[in-house]
This record gives structure tokens, C-alpha cells and sequence, in this order.
């Protein structure tokens, strides 16, 4: 018997999202991990606000909103904000009722700048790293090191002298610029939009833009990111930031650190070796010798390093093709490295969930 094309509205409804979201849903998981790492950073919550005034947007559920802004792939605040309207697994993930109201975009953007001031994302991090760690899914022995360019949110025609001896005379919001056949460098130029960008180029045969640099600790047992951090993109600072990020791992026992070509220095190699870490990193032995010899390459481990260390291209490619870091739209070192260690945590989050699920009950 054919149905009838009825539409009537119930007056009320009495399911929860909680009873909408099935039960092996794959955000399940994620949720329960957020939400303990959460629970985690009660204390660093009350410290950031005030007893007195209007009531923001709890903390817990800002954070929430900003990891699934990521796990989605969803633009902006302002697309973020209209599908928690009418999106049921949304409401679910974030903590809201059915009948709760969402917030305005402007007001979810002004609350978000609040957790910038506090380093909340790298706390964040570190909590659900906390949870792997407590698994046993990071090993504490064997690790990669890699690097990535962040486009900025900066145009070529924003480039402007520091002197302002290149300032268009008649001004404008968009003016014409001819600026074929100037040398534009770091030194003498920059971005109006993003001062703290750096022009950066990925080839020989490559256009310089304007980049930051993204880079990653990773641990060699399960691929999960151990540390992160944003500098300005410079031809040392995926070396330099690699010694900085494994003098701040805690213990003092010997180490393997796998990277690719880029780290065969003699520079980095030595400081490896002070900080007790045995340099597992390609050979590049194009026109020169490699500052890594056959004592280091002739061990089956530095073999299993090579092998494993491809897995961090895994990381930087989930955050650009998933995450929003292949060009973010956050201006200045601070936003980005907010977004950037959000990112990282995101896709812990989604990794951790994937290795569990492997594990038989």
C-alpha cells in the first residue's frame, strides 16, 4: 500500500542527539577521547576566566567546535556555525541540545582568540598525547623529524619595501603593481598583510611565496605526532627546529632520529650525537660526502628507520588534504601555530581511533 506524502511537523520531539548517533559511529571514539583530555584541562579553564560578567561559550565546547571544523574539512566559522544548526551529529559532538541556540559566527571567532593567549592548543595536545602514552602506543626510543611549508594568507601584490620607497602613488585598495624584474628579498621586503611571513621558494625552477614552516617529532612504533612547532620558513629551520624539539623530549636515554636527505649535515649529525641520538638519516652523497658512514648504515635498524620514516609524509599530507594547513587562513606566527598544533591533535585523535579499533577486544 503506497504511503501518503504527509507534511506535519511534530510539536515536540522527544529524542536526544545522544539516540540519533549510532552506536559505532566513528566519532564515538574521538569524542570520549576529547572529552577526557578535556576533563584534563579543568584547571587551566577556571584560570582563564573570571568569576563576574556575561557567560562565554564554555571552553570545552569552543575547543570541540574547532576539532570538528578540522575533522570536516569545514572552511570557515561562519559555514561551521550555520550547519550546527541542523546538523544532529554536530550538535552531538560539540555538546549542544536540540534546542540550543548556535552561536552568531563573530561572537564564535572573538571567544576563540581568547585561547590563543593561554597556549591552549599545545595543552590540548599534550593531554591526548597523554592518553596514547598511557596506552602504550609511542615508543620512547625510536623517532623521525620532518618539516613542511604552510602557505600563508598573503598575496604577491602585497609585498611592500620596509622603507616604503615602493608605495604606489595613487594609493587604493587593489593598485596596479609592475614588479618584473625586482629583487625582492627578506631583508628588504615584506607582506602587508602578513608581516610575519617569509617569501620562500620550493624549487630552483619555483615561484617564491609567502611561507610558514611547520614541523613534527614523530615516534616510529604507531606514526603518532609527539611534538610540533611553527617557525618562519628559512633554509635552517627544519635542522634547528629538529635539535630543539628532541632537547625538550624528556629522558636522557640513547635514541634513533630518522630524516631525510635534508638532514645529512655535519652540523646536525653532531648535535644529534650530544643530545645521546643516533642519526638515522638519508644518505645525500650527491657531489659530496655524506656525513653519515657505513658504521651507522650498515645495522639492520637503520634500514627499519628509512623504512618508517616515510610515515610521517602521512601527517603533513592528512593536515593539507583534510586539515587546513596546506594554505591557512589565519594571519600571523601565533593563529597559525595555534591551527597548525590543532591540526596535529586532530589527527592524533583520528589515528589513536583507527589503532584501537585494530586491537581485539
Amino acid at each position: 500500500m503506497r504511503g501518503t506524502d504527509v507534511h506535519q511537523e511534530g510539536l515536540f520531539s522527544y529524542l536526544s542527539p545522544e539516540s540519533r548517533i549510532p552506536k559505532h559511529h566513528p566519532l564515538r571514539p574521538v569524542r570520549a577521547m576529547v572529552d577526557a583530555a578535556l576533563s584534563d584541562l579543568n584547571g587551566q579553564f577556571e584560570s582563564m576566566y573570571s568569576d563576574t560578567g556575561r557567560r562565554s561559550i564554555a571552553p570545552e565546547k569552543l575547543l570541540r567546535a574547532l576539532l570538528l571544523q578540522i575533522l570536516y574539512s569545514i572552511r570557515s566559522e561562519r559555514m561551521l556555525c550555520e550547519q550546527l544548526d541542523y546538523n544532529l551529529l554536530f550538535r552531538w559532538f560539540i555538546g549542544l541540545s536540540m534546542d540550543d541556540p548556535v552561536w552568531d559566527h563573530s561572537t564564535f571567532s572573538k571567544n576563540r582568540d581568547r585561547l590563543l593567549e593561554s597556549d591552549i592548543a599545545r595543552r590540548l595536545f599534550d593531554a591526548i598525547l597523554a592518553q596514547a602514552e598511557a596506552r602504550g602506543l609511542t615508543s620512547d626510543e625510536h623517532f623521525t623529524v620532518d618539516g613542511t611549508l604552510i602557505e600563508a594568507w598573503a598575496s604577491l601584490k602585497s609585498v611592500r619595501a620596509k622603507d616604503g620607497s615602493d608605495d604606489p602613488p595613487e594609493g587604493g585598495r587593489n593598485p596596479d603593481r609592475d614588479f618584473h624584474g625586482q629583487k625582492r628579498k627578506n631583508d628588504t621586503h615584506e607582506s602587508s598583510t602578513d608581516p610575519e611571513s617569509r617569501l620562500y621558494r620550493k624549487g630552483a625552477d619555483k615561484e617564491a611565496r609567502f611561507y610558514y614552516m611547520g614541523h613534527v617529532l614523530m615516534e616510529n612504533r604507531h606514526g603518532l605526532v609527539v611534538a610540533g612547532e611553527l617557525t618562519e620558513a628559512n633554509g635552517t629551520a627544519e635542522r634547528d627546529t629538529a635539535v630543539k624539539l628532541l632537547a625538550e623530549r624528556p629522558g636522557t636515554h640513547r635514541i634513533t632520529v630518522g630524516g631525510d636527505k635534508l638532514y645529512d649535515t655535519k652540523g646536525f649529525v653532531a648535535d644529534l650525537r650530544q643530545l645521546r641520538a643516533t642519526p638515522h638519516v638519508a644518505q645525500n652523497d650527491t657531489n659530496r660526502r655524506s656525513a653519515i658512514d657505513a658504521r651507522t648504515t650498515r645495522h639492520s635498524g637503520y634500514k627499519v628507520s628509512q623504512r618508517v620514516r616515510k610515515r610521517v609524509e602521512e601527517i603533513f599530507g592528512w593536515g593539507k588534504d583534510i586539515g587546513p594547513i596546506r594554505k591557512t587562513k589565519f594571519r600571523g606566527k601565533d593563529r597559525v601555530g595555534f591551527q597548525l598544533l590543532l591540526t596535529l591533535a586532530g589527527y592524533n585523535l583520528i589515528r589513536m581511533r583507527n589503532i584501537l579499533a585494530e586491537v581485539p577486544p
